[in-house]
C-alpha cells in the first residue's frame, strides 16, 4: 500500500515538473494581439424596471484588429460567438442562428440588450485611450480609470508590477449598464 502511495506521489511530482512554464507576455504598453479567459457579470438598470443581472464566461481572441469572442453561461454552455473584422461582423448563437452586420456593437446588443463597445474594448482592456478621453494612472503609472465616449473603465491589478495586466476591469455607463470582467488568464494570441 505504501509503495502505491509513493509511486502515485512520484508520478504526480514528475508531472508537475513537466508542465510548461507560463508564457512570457510583453509589457502592457507593447501588447497588441492577445487572448484572454474571463468570467463576466453584466448588470443592466432601466428606469422603472428591476435591474437585470447575468453572468458567465468568455474567451476573447484579439489579433490584427479582428476579434473572436465566445460567450458561455456559468456552466460553460455556449451562448454565442461574435467575430469582428474591419468591414463586417457575425454573430452565431447557441441555437445555430447566424446574423451579420457592419456594426459589432449592434450584434452584442442582440445578446445583452445593450450596445457594448466591441471595437474599443481591446484598447480599453489594456488601458489605451483615444483623444479626447481622460486616463488617470495609479501610483505605479498603470491605468486606474479611463473615461471615453460616455464610458468609465476602472482597473484592478493582482500584483504591484508596473507593467501588470489588469485582473479586474469594470466598464460602466451612466448607471445604466455595468460589465465586470474578472480576467483569469492573459495569453498571446495564437
Amino acid at each position: 500500500m505504501n509503495r502505491h502511495f509513493f509511486s502515485l506521489l512520484a508520478c504526480t511530482l514528475l508531472a508537475a515538473c513537466a508542465t510548461t512554464p507560463p508564457e512570457k507576455l510583453p509589457a502592457r504598453d507593447e501588447m497588441r494581439d492577445f487572448a484572454l479567459e474571463a468570467r463576466f457579470a453584466l448588470r443592466i438598470s432601466q428606469p422603472g424596471k428591476a435591474p437585470e443581472n447575468s453572468g458567465g464566461r468568455l474567451a476573447w481572441q484579439h489579433r490584427h484588429g479582428d476579434n473572436r469572442i465566445l460567450i458561455a453561461n456559468p456552466l460553460g454552455i455556449g451562448i454565442a460567438e461574435i467575430d469582428t473584422g474591419p468591414d463586417s461582423s457575425s454573430l452565431r448563437t447557441g441555437d445555430g442562428q447566424t446574423r451579420e452586420s457592419t456594426d459589432p456593437d449592434a450584434l452584442m446588443e442582440e445578446i445583452t440588450g445593450q450596445r457594448l463597445p466591441i471595437r474599443q474594448l481591446p484598447d480599453w482592456l489594456l488601458g489605451r485611450a483615444s483623444p479626447p478621453a481622460r486616463l488617470e494612472k495609479d501610483g505605479l503609472g498603470r491605468p486606474a480609470r479611463l473615461a471615453e465616449a460616455g464610458w468609465l473603465v476602472e482597473y484592478v491589478y493582482a500584483d504591484a508590477a508596473p507593467d501588470a495586466l489588469p485582473e479586474l476591469v469594470t466598464l460602466s455607463r451612466n448607471g445604466e449598464i455595468e460589465l465586470r470582467l474578472r480576467i483569469e488568464e492573459w495569453r498571446l494570441a495564437p
